[in-house]
Formats: C-alpha cells, sequence, structure tokens
C-alpha cells in the first residue's frame, strides 16, 4: 500500500508565498516520478511540477520562475515552493507519484490566493 500525505496549503495574498510538502510511504521499491499537479474547479488536472525519471523536472509554463520544486530521494519527498502566487493559482493541489506502471495520488491540499 502506498500512501502520500500533503501539507502546506492555505490562503495567501497575491504576491505571496506558500511551500507544500509531499510525504510517500509504503511499499514503494523505486519512485519513477513524483511531482505535483493541481485541479481549479471546472477544470481539468493538470502538471504543475514534476520529477520525471532520468532526474530532470518539468514545469507547466504558467508557473515557470516562481515555483520550485525539490526533493529527498532518500526520505520520499518532494517540496514545492511557490511564490509571487497569482489568483489564478488557486486550485486544489495533488502529489502525484508513479511506481512502475501505477500512479498514486495524495488527498489534495487547497491553495487559494486572494487579490
Amino acid at each position: 500500500q502506498v500512501q502520500l500525505v500533503e501539507s502546506g496549503g492555505g490562503p495567501v495574498q497575491a504576491g505571496g508565498s506558500l511551500r507544500l510538502s509531499c510525504a510517500a510511504s509504503g511499499s514503494i521499491f523505486r519512485i519513477n516520478t513524483m511531482g505535483w499537479y493541481r485541479q481549479a474547479p471546472g477544470k481539468q488536472r493538470e502538471l504543475v511540477a514534476t520529477f520525471i525519471s532520468d532526474g530532470n523536472t518539468k514545469y507547466a509554463d504558467s508557473v515557470k520562475g516562481r515555483f520550485t520544486i525539490a526533493r529527498d530521494s532518500a526520505k520520499k519527498t518532494a517540496n514545492l515552493q511557490m511564490n509571487s502566487l497569482k489568483p489564478e493559482d488557486t486550485a486544489v493541489y495533488y502529489c502525484g507519484i508513479t511506481v512502475s506502471i501505477q500512479t498514486y495520488w495524495g488527498q489534495g491540499t487547497q491553495v487559494t490566493v486572494s487579490a
């Protein structure tokens, strides 16, 4: 069983910062990808930032230069530092990992950015 625990969301004013944390636990031999996704009301879940299998990172164009993903492979954690937040960043943020061919999701954490 794989579990993902997220923390760090909340309300913030535009221009502010938040740091999201994700910790994976359970029967994990090797994590292929680990990253953050978000889903705004009425929209599909979209990639925010992720580590991919070759160790590189991938960011959504809308967050490049503002968000930074970092991970500790030994601890199976991934953090997302979000700076210069905008109202359009408001969404539920989900941590997601792939182990072999299986994708696992956390429960989500709400980020609300007010103008």
